[in-house]
């Protein structure tokens, strides 16, 4: 199983603010859709509840939560990363899609980085992606794409994978 970690943050590390994305960016939202459809998402609970329409459709939504009582509609619940690990054995990849926590619990396992580089400071998050030391990682894709009517800020959409 490949475990990938799929993201967007700003020039200074920033990943949301009061549990929102940063900004609204339809090519962002776009790439994550193409690139996760198809496959399991594995979220914490903040992150869930953030998304507008609940559950993502055509993906297996997994979220990870200490209440073992949690019931969510279109998710099923894990209360460790490890446990939704084990329950996944057999699928080809995996995507960790936040927040802060399960990205940081998250990042040893990587084998891949899906990181959207928004050219943008936001000085006002309140949630950061944890340090990643890069000369772990390969930079095997990159595509750039301009601000534009519908996209505030350009950004830039890096794959990496792991060297080790």
């Amino acid at each position: 199983m490949t475990v990938s970690i799929i993201v967007a943050i700003g020039k200074n590390g920033e990943i949301g603010k009061g549990n929102s994305l940063l900004c609204h960016l339809p090519a962002d939202l776009k790439h994550f859709k193409e690139i996760t459809s198809g496959h399991t998402i594995i979220m914490g609970r903040k992150t869930f509840e953030s998304l507008p329409s609940g559950a993502l459709p055509n993906r297996r939504n997994i979220v990870i939560s200490r209440n073992s009582e949690l019931k969510l509609e279109g998710a099923e619940v894990c209360q460790s990363l490890d446990y939704a690990f084990l329950k996944l054995v057999d699928e080809n990849e995996v995507f960790i899609i936040g927040g802060a926590q399960i990205y940081e619990l998250a990042l040893p396992f990587a084998d891949r980085l899906y990181i959207t580089k928004i050219h943008a400071a936001f000085p006002d998050a309140d949630v950061f992606f944890p340090d990643v030391d890069f000369r772990k990682w390969k930079e095997t894709g990159r595509t750039f794409f301009p601000a534009d009517e519908k996209n505030l800020y350009a950004c830039t959409f890096c794959e990496y994978q792991s060297i080790f």
